[in-house]
């Protein structure tokens, strides 16, 4: 017979005592989360505010920066509280919240970027049948869609896992992850892994799909279109491949760490990787849009220096 507890609390055993370096990682972290938070804010509150932006790509934009708000909030505050504890435990509820927060947020990011994908490929191959395919209504379809579904799945998602009996209450993680609760299981978990195996190919698999057509069309286009049409393909989907390149990187980093034995892996660096697509692209994105498009670069500059 197996012996399982229903555990109060997980532990999470990728911390380790740093001494009295947890404060200076904590003024680290707390300065990222501040940035993170007024850069998302200003490119909200622009492109909310002027309506020479309420165009389908930057809604689309606004939406992405939404998105990074939720993604880190969904993981700094816990973080931060655990950097300075000594005890590094969370509750189960909190647990699992958290691990909504942060495959919510992951699949809302591939989404988004997927539809971004979109919008490029009708801006850039369909340009005359771009305003009757892409109106305000549909845009505002779309944004809701990629919010929706993930949340649905996710929630389907954490109701499997919180309902599997556990033999371990140890997460070797900084953060909750919804594998390594899996991976505690002592009760069958074939309903756990078709579901998230289902999951995957929808929330990955078919968005990266999306992506790949739509660029591949537009390099057709590109290559047998005029110079201007390549400066204009240049020009928008740059900042969006780069985007898209980033948190591919993260995925990567944090599912090499999951399926594969990193042990003999420095832990700061293990922690690095793990915190990746979490910390540098809630930032990163809005500073490569800010700086890229030009209409929003010109609009900020305005809110920023008051001559709006």
């Amino acid at each position: 017979m197996i012996n399982s507890t229903q555990f109060p609390f997980f532990t999470l055993g990728a911390y380790f005592d740093i001494g009295l370096f947890k404060y200076f990682y904590f003024v680290i972290l707390m300065s990222l989360y501040i940035l993170i938070i007024c850069a998302n804010v200003l490119l909200i509150v622009v492109i909310c505010m002027n309506r020479s932006l309420h165009e389908p790509m930057y809604l689309f934009l606004c939406s992405l920066f939404v998105n990074e708000l939720y993604g880190s909030t969904g993981l700094f505050p816990i973080l931060l509280v655990q950097i300075l504890s000594d005890i590094h435990t969370v509750s189960v509820p909190f647990c699992f919240l958290q691990i909504f927060c942060v495959y919510s947020y992951v699949s809302v990011e591939l989404a988004n970027l997927a539809i971004m994908s979109y919008d490029r490929y009708l801006a850039i191959c369909c340009p005359l049948q771009y305003n009757k395919q892409m109106t305000y209504n549909k845009t505002v379809v779309f944004i809701a869609l990629t919010w929706l579904y993930p949340f649905l799945a996710m929630f389907i998602l954490i109701c499997l896992s919180f309902s599997l009996q556990l033999c371990g209450n140890i997460i070797n993680k900084v953060y909750c992850d919804n594998y390594s609760i899996v991976k505690l299981a002592c009760s069958d978990t074939t309903v756990n892994n078709v579901y998230g195996l289902i999951v995957t190919v929808v929330t990955i698999i078919c968005p990266l799909i999306l992506v790949f057509c739509s660029y591949i069309k537009i390099l057709r286009v590109c290559f047998s279109g005029s110079k201007q049409t390549r400066q204009k393909a240049v020009s928008t989907c740059t900042p969006h491949l780069v985007s898209l390149l980033n948190f591919s990187c993260g995925c990567f980093f944090e599912t090499v760490q999951n399926r594969f034995d990193m042990r003999s892996v420095p832990n700061l660096l293990r922690i690095f990787l793990s915190l990746y697509f979490f910390t540098c692209t809630p930032l990163f994105n809005p500073v490569l849009y800010g700086l890229n498009i030009t209409k929003i670069r010109i609009t900020c500059k305005s809110v920023v220096f008051g001559r709006m």
